[in-house]
């Protein structure tokens, strides 16, 4: 036999197919650097997740730096009264601060109204009467609580106040006291690089005047509301005269600027200012001298906070400050800032350690560093650098891919990005310099698979050949397993502990017979119901094991692991009874519209959970995923019992154990089941945490476990004087599921055991006589 020759579209296609194996992989790559380059959010917040790691794992030590925060805590608003407070209890105060010793006060507060308090405003909103008029001259001669707390203010001294940059228009522009100077390359405006905003909320100008220093108290969180850098400047949309746009300090640099009682201008230093040498095309801001503290930035003049955490010992309740109740130079030689931390005043953040924290403490935080001259950072230059990596490993790829194979390559690229990945945790453990690892080792992986795609063309036609064959009678989860694994496909099982549910149509056999002349139409009502109660499974991670007629049986922890599968499994019940009756309402208003009768469907659900046997089961030929187990024989009986009950859902010991914290469970009985001699203990799932956690409920749940205990003690009269106060309970508060049956089903037995009692030695267990 001869080799054929090669036709000419033989080598084109050949051509062709080897171009894509560089093009393709290359047009990944610079779609990667682009995105890098401009730092889209899914980029930058894939990094910030890298750094809240790192932080996380190693955060700042804590170090008492002298900074103590005054704090208007749930304990000073009940002991002196709602906020605001009047000025002179403020003004109050701040004379303690400085009588005890701080060096600095500052506030995380901004005062932008009039004092309500003050006489002769409080005056106007009383009730008019005869003394009215001299009452409203009289206060008019009292001092203004606005004017003694500045006087008071300007009296202690180095006292900062602060107001806020918004995006709303304003009608006072805030005072500046700290203004900068820049040096770099010649014409750059500082406004250029810092965050702009076009509104304000000042102080009275009266206040302002009054205090050593005006700062921003801006805390800017990232695109998922965490706060990881704060703007140490922000500048506002109004040109000034000479100066341009006013740009102010952040609250922590002011108070830090006054404490050393450095110049009010403070230095920022920009790219390739004189004595530096700037070898990238990043521009920005790269430092802010202070006194003598020189403070690293990002580009945008942001400080990258390196959190140590939150700190009971950095508060003080303004109360006891107010009080007089501070222990001996408790605040000597300190720094003190004052804000809140009660909810109710809305100062509450978020940060990559504290979920949440008060704001002022993320200032705290800040003049710490300041103090102790630790300092987070990320070179101005790291973000090119990263992305000059990212390049040039991709090129190795995109070349070495198609020569290589896939197996070189991938240890190759996995042994550099375990590398950088260490010299990121290097940088930040030892130097505390942020470099981002991630981005480029996702962007690598990207250009690998798509490089060597082509080389598992082959395997991928085989997994779509499994799912082909199997996705008819196995579920979703497992025909992805198989695809993955087609070695599974044999006999045999594994012992997992997994849920078990069943549900049944209620009332099934007179539902068919309205449809002897339509079979058709009992098909699409059967299709149309298993569709809904079917998706409240899947959705929370059930696998539909079968369909058996109208009987839906299904199973969670298998073939996945499915964490708190009881409590999934609880979920999809309640779901499934919500999905239920919106069918029902729907049917109805069809039936009305139609002029037919209208039935509903209801349905009954056991759940169970314990160890069973699942995996392949069947002969050689055939086989089926499915589950085996005693477990799952008490879970079809507890649905069968549903309908004796006169419940909606049963569920077994164990899951009620599992589920106890987040449901609204009450016991039924201690029951032995149909095929069973161990009597087992059954409830019911009445509803959600909603009204687990409701004082009805648990009403209800406390009388109806006094009520078994009685009837299992034989006090039959107390037990039926507990029904009567059960029924009351339940009554109008449980919604869809309705108790009359079950304490009926009591009353019968009562009735029962009246005339004919059990035995001496009856132990409350109910045997079951169907299933």
């Amino acid at each position: 036999m001869t080799d054929q020759p090669n036709t000419p579209g033989r080598l084109s296609r050949a051509r062709v197919t080897l171009w894509l194996h560089y093009l393709v992989p290359l047009a990944v790559l610079l779609v990667c650097v682009v995105l890098r380059w401009q730092d889209v959010p899914l980029v930058g917040q894939l990094r910030m997740s890298v750094f809240d790691t790192y932080q996380r794992m190693v955060p700042r030590a804590f170090e008492d730096a002298g900074v103590r925060i005054i704090d208007i805590d749930e304990r000073s608003l009940d002991e002196m009264g709602q906020w605001p407070w009047p000025r002179t209890r403020l003004a109050e105060l701040i004379y303690r601060l400085r009588l005890a010793g701080a060096q600095v006060v500052g506030f995380d507060i901004v005062f932008a109204e009039p004092d309500r308090t003050s006489p002769a405003r409080v005056v106007h909103d009383w009730p008019k009467n005869d003394n009215s008029d001299a009452l409203a001259k009289l206060a008019e001669t009292l001092p203004d609580h606005d004017l003694l707390f500045a006087e008071f203010i300007n009296g202690v001294g180095q006292v900062v106040t602060a107001a806020q940059l918004t995006s709303q228009p304003f009608s006072t522009l805030p005072r500046q006291v700290g203004n900068f100077s820049v040096g770099g390359e010649a014409g750059r405006h500082l406004a250029d690089f810092i965050p702009v905003l076009s509104g304000a909320t000042a102080n009275l100008s009266v206040i302002e005047e009054a205090a050593a220093g005006n700062a921003i108290i801006n805390v800017s969180p990232e695109q998922d509301g965490v706060v990881r850098r704060v703007p140490l400047m922000l500048a506002l949309d109004h040109e000034e005269p000479l100066i341009g746009k006013p740009v102010y300090p952040t609250l922590s640099m002011e108070v830090f600027r006054i404490l050393q009682d450095a110049p009010r201008t403070m230095n920022v230093r920009l790219s390739g200012a004189s004595g530096t040498t700037r070898w990238t095309t990043a521009e920005g801001v790269e430092a802010i001298r202070v006194g003598e503290v020189t403070i690293p930035t990002d580009q945008s003049g942001h400080m990258w906070v390196h959190f140590a955490g939150h700190r009971a010992e950095r508060y003080i309740s303004a109360a006891d400050v107010i009080k007089g109740n501070l222990p001996e130079r408790a605040l000597e030689n300190t720094v003190v800032l004052i804000g809140t931390s009660a909810a109710g005043l809305l100062d509450l953040r978020s940060t990559p350690l504290d979920p949440v924290l008060p704001g002022v403490e993320i200032h705290a935080e800040m003049l710490e560093q300041m103090l102790l001259g630790q300092f987070l950072t990320r070179p101005y230059w790291a973000a090119e650098i990263e992305t000059l990596v990212l390049l040039l490993v991709g090129l190795f790829f995109v070349l070495a891919i198609p020569k290589l194979g896939a197996v070189w390559p991938a240890i190759i690229g996995g042994t550099m990005t375990v590398a950088a990945g260490g010299f990121s945790w290097w940088a930040y453990s030892s130097h505390q310099i942020l470099i981002d690892p991630v981005y480029g080792a996702v962007s690598l992986v990207a250009v690998y698979l798509i490089a060597s795609s082509i080389g598992f063309m082959r395997t991928e036609g085989e997994r779509k050949q499994v799912r082909a064959a199997f996705a008819n009678y196995l579920s979703p989860a497992l025909v992805e397993q198989l695809a993955r694994h087609p070695e599974r496909l044999k006999l045999g099982g594994e012992t997992r502990d997994m849920t078990l549910l069943f549900c049944d149509v209620r009332g099934f056999t007179s539902i068919s017979e309205g449809f002897k002349s339509n079979p058709q139409g009992l098909t699409r009502l059967i299709n149309r119901l298993l569709t809904p109660l079917s998706k409240a499974i899947l959705d929370r991670e059930g696998t539909i094991d079968k369909y058996m007629g109208d009987c839906i049986m299904a199973f969670w922890n298998a073939p996945l692991d499915v964490p708190a599968h009881a409590r999934r499994a609880c979920e999809s019940a309640l779901a499934m009874f919500d999905a239920l009756e919106h069918l029902n309402a729907r049917r109805a208003e069809e039936a009305t519209e139609e002029g037919q009768d209208y039935l509903p469907l209801n349905i009954g659900i056991g759940i169970n959970s314990g160890n069973c046997l699942v995996g392949n089961m069947g002969s050689d030929q055939r086989f089926d995923y499915s589950v085996l187990g005693d477990a799952v024989n008490l879970a079809s009986r507890l649905e069968g019992q549903s309908k004796n009950y006169g419940v909606g859902i049963v569920i077994g010991e164990e899951t009620a154990r599992q589920a106890a914290d987040g449901f609204a469970i009450l016991e039924l009985d201690l029951i032995a089941v149909k095929g069973k001699s161990e009597a087992v203990r059954i409830f019911t799932l009445l509803g959600d945490s909603a009204i687990a956690h409701s004082a009805e409920f648990a009403d209800l749940r406390d009388r109806h476990m006094q009520m078994i205990q009685s009837y299992r003690l034989q006090d039959w009269d107390g037990t039926e004087r507990l029904i009567d106060e059960c029924i009351n309970l339940a009554t109008d508060m449980i919604g869809q599921f309705d108790l009359a049956g079950l304490y009926g089903l009591y009353r019968d037995r009562i009735a029962t055991f009246r005339a004919n009692p059990p035995p001496s030695d009856w132990d409350g267990v109910f045997v079951a006589t169907s299933k």
